[in-house]
């Protein structure tokens, strides 16, 4: 097949060895970078080293911009570094018991992603190898813009677990179908609880440029989702035919046998799938809610741990993680670095006036739900790649 091969040249000998040391450099010098990050904040007693200059004309105060404070004896604000923050956290037992929740959360996500694997394999996949799929495809992923994802890969991986490749693509479609499907879900959910005004910030960067952002997506989702259960419940031989119009382009024409090869195989999985009885349905569904739902459940432990929120403040915390995950969808940064910690802050700023809290707890929740696995896929990928060779 064409696609796995271009794909595995990259990952034998010092193609894969390049590739895991740009990856690890790059994850140490995000790691870096954001815990390095300098902030400003408000001096006691109004006595500080630096004063705000409005340079971009928007009428807010943006403490992360260092370019909008000057150096001045009789100013009001002083720089802080988000490790000096982490240190000056109160941290108390109670704190630690929401770290170690927070940390069941991630490991709870990754639990879910592993038995949703397995159920659409039909337990094909032992345990150990769907531990090496799952850990691999969120490290493709931390190393890809938002919008991209580790869709290939993750394809890829699930071939050289001799899944297929026809079937390993309906299965990375399913899964994004599910995904998709939980969100487009969620969204009247929530809106049965939080008013509009609620969910979206009036500051920073606009609740109208936000709003627009989300409900496009959501759109855009929400038209995906109805794609993909065509493309596999209703009609399983339009995927084939998208694949070979497309194929058929003069550039890509000499790939079109190969390719409708997969279309192939992707008509004859879909045929068999659809044909699952409801209740296998329900299983693969309730895994991708408690991935989800772990994942979102990370943000509330944390900010338990060192704020007093009650249920109600957990079910708009909930909502406005799914604008932060939009936003982290859309953006062109690997893993949404840059756009997630930013986003963080400005979404979660009702919870806590202290700018500098929520840009600590961002890293700590990046720390915790981002960079762990940019290493470990590094460690895991050629352990795998031996193994499966």
């Amino acid at each position: 097949m064409e696609t796995p091969s271009i794909i595995e040249r990259s990952f034998q000998g010092w193609k894969m060895w390049l590739g895991i040391s740009i990856g690890v450099f790059v994850a140490a010098f995000m790691l870096y970078s954001s815990i390095s990050a300098t902030r400003f904040i408000e001096a006691e007693n109004g006595k500080g080293s630096y004063r705000w200059e409005d340079k971009n004309h928007n009428q807010y105060v943006d403490l992360a911009d260092t370019k909008e404070f000057i150096y001045d004896t009789n100013g009001t604000y002083r720089k802080q570094t988000v490790s000096d923050a982490l240190r000056l956290i109160h941290w108390t037992p109670t704190s630690f018991v929401w770290i170690l929740v927070a940390l069941l959360c991630v490991v709870g996500r990754d639990f879910f992603y592993m038995l949703r694997i397995r159920l659409l394999t039909h337990n094909e996949l032992t345990w150990k190898a769907s531990f090496y799929v799952i850990m691999l495809w969120e490290f493709a992923s931390a190393l890809s813009p938002g919008v991209v994802g580790g869709v290939a890969v993750a394809m890829f991986i699930l071939n050289k677990e001799k899944i297929d490749l026809g079937r390993s693509t309906a299965i990375v479609l399913i899964t994004a179908m599910m995904d998709n499907l939980f969100y487009v879900l969620m969204i009247p959910f929530v809106f049965l609880f939080i008013d509009s005004a609620t969910l979206f910030p009036s500051h920073s960067f606009g609740s109208s440029s936000v709003q627009f952002i989300f409900w496009t997506g959501f759109f855009v989702f929400l038209g995906l989702t109805l794609f993909l259960f065509t493309s596999l419940f209703i009609l399983p031989s339009f995927a084939k035919r998208i694949l070979g119009f497309v194929f058929s382009l003069p550039f890509l024409n000499r790939r079109k046998e190969k390719v409708l090869v997969i279309g192939d195989n992707i008509e004859k999985t879909a045929i068999l799938m659809r044909n699952e009885p409801f209740s296998y349905w329900l299983k693969v569904f309730l895994a991708t809610c408690g991935s989800w739902i772990s994942r979102y459940l990370v943000i509330n432990a944390l900010l338990q741990a060192f704020l007093q929120l009650g249920l109600l403040d957990h079910i708009v915390l909930l909502g406005k993680q799914l604008v932060l995950w939009l936003l982290m969808r859309v953006s062109p940064t690997p893993g949404g670095s840059g756009i997630a910690e930013y986003a963080f802050g400005e979404l979660l700023v009702d919870f806590s006036q202290s700018a500098l809290l929520l840009a600590s707890l961002a890293i700590v929740w990046r720390l915790m739900s981002y960079f762990p696995y940019l290493f470990i896929g590094a460690f895991l990928l050629p352990r795998w790649l031996k193994r499966r060779s």
